[in-house]
């Protein structure tokens, strides 16, 4: 599966959340200035991150799983991680 998710935060910030959000039960196999990768027990999600219009950073995260699985999930909250950083009165909701 693959998500998309436009942000205001900086390239760096993304980068810095998605090592932390993702290093819990999970090793970085790739590493780049701009990509991860995280393996874990639940399978292999990537995180590319790139500039988009001057302002904003595109997040692209996929994973190998089908929908639904518990890695894509996990891609789904740490979308809605990013969010509550720009805007930290957005509450976390979701099953995910």
């Amino acid at each position: 599966m693959r998500y998309f998710h436009r942000t205001s935060l900086p390239i760096g910030d993304v980068l810095a959340e998605a090592d932390r959000f993702f290093s819990a039960g999970r090793t970085a196999e790739a590493a780049g200035p701009r990509k991860r990768m995280y393996v874990g027990p639940t399978g292999r999600i990537g995180v590319a991150v790139q500039a988009e219009g001057g302002h904003y950073t595109l997040i692209t995260i996929e994973t190998d799983q089908v929908g639904e699985s518990e890695a894509d999930k996990h891609a789904k909250r740490f979308m809605a991680t990013v969010h509550t950083r720009v805007e930290p009165t957005h509450p976390l909701r979701g099953a995910f």
